[in-house]
């Protein structure tokens, strides 16, 4: 809230009399401020009359042919030295910001962008290492509560929104697959009807989940119940579980990103599947982009072609 005692400076266009007025102050001189500043001397008048007006003292006083300022006038002078000063360092602050190389980016992903989203940024890093970054990952219930808020710049969500309050850009194929144990009963069966899937012990994400939502909604289509055998709140629990011989589950085929020689892991030939699905990026509708957000979505477009021929490596069908 402004303090009352500076609402007078706010009503007449202060800015562009203080200009003139820091001039006419610095060269003792109405006539010679007219000349620096590009504009005719009867401005220069009005407007310190303006001014001196909006201060409700006298600025100047005429000693023979020589302008001196008065008490209130030398006052003023000193202030806008400092005004002029705090403006300088905002614009160099805001020239930081113009400036994606000197910026700032906030990216928050859900559960599965663990597995790229910091390779990603490593890679915009080394090529802008000024550039200070950050990154949350969370479930999909969180991060659309972060997007409400409008707490970050960017947002990776492995499935698209569908809402019209929200901009949504597709990064790279997220396929969502079926996983098993190598040993599994279904291994080495091709095109198993999805209907064996349902009879199979599930393991399946929290809800909250993006890749729960996901799966959950193909029983829907179908009309079918799925045997959740456990609930696990991370990619990493459920692929020990798999190891362990506890289910199957439908996870992003991203998940086996960070596993060069994935474990005892495999993917079931099950019709309709690789189920085809998009990383997208996303912010509320009417959002200013930073340069730096803007320079990172095209940095990463190009990036994600490397990682979406990196995910089709594992776990070929």
């Amino acid at each position: 809230m402004l303090q009352p005692g500076i609402r007078r400076y706010l009503k007449h266009g202060t800015l562009p009399q203080l200009r003139v007025f820091e001039a006419s102050a610095r060269l003792g001189s109405l006539t010679r401020a007219a000349e620096e500043l590009h504009i005719a001397q009867p401005t220069v008048s009005v407007q310190i009359k303006k001014l001196t007006e909006t201060i409700g003292l006298p600025l100047f006083e005429q000693v023979g042919k020589r302008l001196y300022l008065t008490e209130a006038g030398q006052r003023l002078f000193a202030g806008c030295q400092e005004v002029f000063r705090s403006l300088s360092t905002l614009e160099e602050s805001l020239n930081g910001m113009r400036a994606m190389e000197n910026g700032r980016l906030r990216l928050a992903a859900s559960s599965t962008g663990k597995y790229f989203a910091p390779r990603m940024l490593g890679a915009f890093i080394q090529r802008y290492p000024q550039v200070d970054v950050s990154l949350e990952i969370h479930n999909w219930k969180t991060l659309i509560d972060r997007l409400a808020n409008n707490q970050d710049d960017l947002y990776l969500f492995a499935a698209p929104l569908g809402r019209d309050d929200v901009v949504t850009q597709a990064l790279l194929p997220n396929p969502l697959v079926v996983f098993a144990r190598d040993d599994h009963r279904l291994a080495g069966e091709r095109q198993i009807a999805f209907e064996r899937i349902a009879a199979e012990p599930l393991l399946m994400r929290e809800p909250g989940s993006g890749t729960r939502l996901l799966a959950m909604k193909q029983f829907e289509l179908r009309g079918l119940t799925p045997k959740i055998r456990l609930e696990l709140s991370t990619d990493e629990a459920i692929k020990e579980a798999i190891r362990a011989g506890l289910g199957v589950s439908i996870m992003s085929r991203f998940t086996l990103g960070s596993e060069p020689e994935p474990s005892r892991l495999i993917c079931l030939d099950v019709e309709g599947f690789p189920l085809e699905n998009h990383w997208h990026f996303a912010y509320p509708a009417g959002k200013q982009l930073t340069a730096t957000a803007r320079a990172f979505l095209d940095f990463a477009r190009l990036e994600a072609k490397g990682l979406a021929m990196e995910g089709l490596e594992h776990c070929e069908l």
